[in-house]
């Protein structure tokens, strides 16, 4: 039995959890979740080397293992037939990828249907002001920006190599040609806990949505991340006691619970896959860039579409191994986070994508 006809007759059952929409077929979970999102990772690569997310020597994939630009648009298209509604684009730092752009305008198209509801971007910030407006001319409407800290030695140390003023700048910029702008925040323990409350007034006065992320045990880095976990539970009851925080309805379609501050007005996200993992209602998977199908974040477990994508023009098997891979979604993740222990996962954050 060659190899996609036995996984035509293991994925027989799909049909148990895949039913009919409009336009093609929904991807319906084993637990009855509906995958309408999805996160592409367009490089592995970056121009920072953030402290919790990668090595400092780090060792960048082949360009062959790389999906080419065509391949990354037919993946995504594909996922847009089968009822993804959201669609992020993420890396490495996407915007380092060489002609990314034309991609970025070729997934519009999705937008013009109405195929698609949103496609977002997430980014480091280093690029951000050369693209700003380009990226808004092909239909992205709001981008995630990862900033850990407002202090450039505290910047330069984390990122081991960014420019905070060029990443200001950029958002300056992006702000300008009418992008909106998330923040994303790792939470760290003696790293930026005491920024905590800059953070929030910075982000009132620039009118940016804020998100805490707690720090996640995915491949090996130098140093013990448990020295530096910050529970967001803890942070949000030292948070009760300086700010006004009211529950939100707001949702984005992420992990992130809502907050509003009184205070400024503005929105502050929490995201807790440590200290409250979120998998209840999860309805994400994520690729690669070498076209790796990872069903949960915190699972191993992975379905290749690099290879069908390759064999043929014909999208029937990606589409066939799609529908295999979503009956194998787990119903959540199980971090750990212990001191002297390995990471739960061996790939970095910027191979899976953040």
């Amino acid at each position: 039995m060659s190899e996609y006809n036995g996984m035509r007759y293991r994925t027989g059952v799909r049909n148990l959890f895949l039913k009919k929409t409009g336009q093609d077929r929904a991807m319906i979970d084993p637990f009855g979740r509906h995958v309408s999102y999805l996160r592409v990772s367009l490089t592995d690569r970056c121009d920072f080397r953030c402290t919790y997310c990668m090595a400092e020597q780090m060792t960048f994939l082949p360009k062959s293992d790389v999906l080419t630009l065509e391949e990354l648009d037919r993946l995504c298209s594909a996922f847009v037939r089968k009822g993804v509604r959201k669609l992020r684009l993420t890396g490495g730092e996407p915007l380092v990828r060489r002609n990314v752009m034309t991609l970025i305008h070729r997934l519009g198209r999705h937008l013009e249907t109405g195929a698609l509801d949103e496609l977002t971007l997430t980014s480091n910030g280093s690029q951000l002001g050369r693209f700003a407006t380009e990226l808004l001319a092909a239909g992205v409407r709001r981008v995630n920006v990862s900033l850990d800290t407002l202090d450039a030695d505290r910047f330069r140390a984390i990122t081991r190599r960014g420019d905070l003023g060029q990443v200001l700048h950029s958002l300056a910029t992006a702000k300008a040609a009418g992008l909106d702008i998330k923040i994303n925040a790792v939470a760290m323990k003696g790293v930026n806990d005491d920024e905590i409350d800059r953070l929030i007034v910075w982000c009132g006065e620039q009118s940016f949505d804020l998100t805490f992320i707690e720090t996640m045990p995915l491949g090996q880095v130098s140093g013990d991340r448990s020295e530096h976990y910050l529970p967001l539970s803890l942070l949000r009851r030292q948070l009760e006691k300086r700010w006004t925080l009211e529950e939100s309805d707001h949702r984005t379609g992420g992990p992130a619970n809502y907050l509003r501050i009184g205070e400024t007005g503005g929105r502050l996200g929490l995201i807790t896959p440590l200290s409250h993992n979120f998998c209840e209602s999860c309805n994400r998977v994520r690729v690669t860039c070498t076209g790796t199908l990872f069903m949960c974040l915190g699972q191993s477990d992975a379905a290749d579409l690099r290879t069908p994508l390759r064999q043929s023009q014909d999208d029937a098997a990606l589409e066939l191994a799609i529908d295999e891979a979503i009956t194998r979604k787990p119903k959540g993740h199980d971090f750990d986070l212990e001191r002297g222990q390995p990471p739960a996962l061996a790939r970095h954050m910027s191979v899976t994508g953040g």
